[in-house]
């Protein structure tokens, strides 16, 4: 199989190996640099990859039940280089964290009224009176409890603070996402190879889930979609954009000879997102129709790489794939072309999303911001053609985080 990705215009040092200790280190300093811009004290954090990134744990999510009422939670202090961490029971997770034991702490249950009374005391104790504290989710129990739980007043939005933080990611961020999307490749090539008429879609879920967790993926971020896409919008599943609909879930159907597969996954490693898209067909090859369609994917892919760099806004990166393709802009209207990835499975930055044209003209790449592009060709009889490609914005222009091949298409 045959990589076609043109050459990067630049290189940057990513480690083979990332180095937890440094990475939770700098990810901290600049999660602090972006509260103290913010005027923030305290931070307390209950979604899952706020936690992550704030304290380095890598927690794999539960089921919808659990993952609620035992998840872990955060404080974090604009003048302590360590995280407060609550953690559930899990073995190992403490050692994993390398806090000192003072900053270690069982387990908190914010969906009760009890367990939130007893949070407020802890926090009491962390956090001095009249400190400007922000949080990323709210209970129902937390709601009730807000003048004993937040003394000085309502809380800040802490999802500013996390999203600004993860714009730019540090070397071992992008060495711990490399590794997610080569396991993701990796694994991957054992699908492909098992794609037959006669397989169900929930066997290449299975098949990749086991073989993704054994080349090290830690968690599963986005349940395996291998879509059947129909030959006409006309045939489709309803939407109210009239659009296709992306993602539809596995499901137990067979595939049968000329199905065409949007594919897209998304595992962890060390708390790090991969996200893999291709088009596949099943048991036969593109016609002359497809094989055109990807050409002018590849035409639309290539215009956006060449205007992506540092300093470029995320305007111009519209621009240049609704030129390429003759006006129009090629991707789904309840999508985007593009969106960042880190240690959730996207994430700022967007680009061409309905926070429209001026955030797009005003949002301005700089160096280590990873960009996930997804433009999609659509023609009525084809099935269409999308497949995602991860890059690193570096000064003078990008890398490639990801590495599989686009077969069974051709080059262009």
């Amino acid at each position: 199989m045959t990589r076609f990705l043109p050459t990067p215009k630049s290189a940057l040092d990513i480690p083979d190996t990332p180095d937890l200790d440094r990475m939770r280190r700098e990810t901290g300093a600049r999660l602090r640099s972006a509260m103290a811009d913010r005027g923030v004290d305290a931070l307390i954090l209950l979604g899952n990859n706020s936690v992550v990134y704030a304290t380095g744990v890598s927690w794999p999510l539960g089921d919808a039940g659990l993952s609620y009422v035992e998840r872990p939670v955060a404080v974090v202090l604009t003048d302590d280089p360590y995280p407060h961490l609550f953690l559930p029971f899990r073995e190992g997770a403490a050692s994993e964290s390398g806090l000192p034991a003072d900053h270690l702490h069982g387990p908190v249950y914010l969906e009760f009224d009890e367990g939130v009374e007893s949070f407020a005391r802890v926090v009491e104790d962390l956090v001095p009176a009249g400190a400007v504290v922000a949080v990323d989710e709210l209970t129902g129990a937390m709601r009730r409890a807000q003048p004993r739980l937040f003394r000085s007043g309502r809380p800040a939005d802490a999802a500013q603070i996390i999203g600004a933080a993860k714009l730019i990611k540090t070397p071992d961020e992008l060495s711990c996402m490399r590794i997610a999307c080569r396991i993701t490749d990796e694994a991957m090539v054992d699908v492909q190879a098992a794609l037959a008429p006669g397989i169900r879609q929930i066997e290449l879920s299975a098949g990749f889930m086991r073989r993704a967790f054994e080349l090290g993926a830690m968690a599963s971020m986005l349940e395996p979609i291998w879509q059947v896409m129909p030959s006409s919008k006309a045939d489709g599943v309803w939407t109210t954009h009239g659009d296709l609909a992306l993602p539809l879930l596995t499901t137990e159907r067979e595939l049968v000879a000329g199905d065409v597969l949007w594919t897209d996954v998304s595992i962890t490693y060390q708390g790090y997102c991969s996200d893999f898209g291709r088009t596949w067909l099943v048991g036969q090859d593109p016609t002359p129709r497809q094989q055109a369609q990807f050409a002018k994917w590849r035409e639309i892919l290539d215009a956006v790489l060449d205007v992506t760099r540092a300093g470029a806004t995320a305007a111009e990166l519209g621009r240049a794939a609704t030129k390429a393709n003759g006006g129009t802009r090629p991707w789904l209207p309840h999508f985007y072309l593009g969106h960042g990835i880190g240690v959730n499975a996207a994430e700022m930055p967007m680009i061409g999303t309905d926070l429209g044209d001026e955030f797009d003209e005003n949002f301005v790449f700089e160096p280590g911001m990873v960009v996930v592009l997804e433009p999609v060709v659509w023609e009525d009889g084809t099935g269409g053609y999308r497949s995602e490609e991860i890059v690193v914005i570096t000064e003078e222009g990008w890398i490639p985080l990801t590495d599989y091949p686009y077969d069974p298409y051709g080059e262009r």
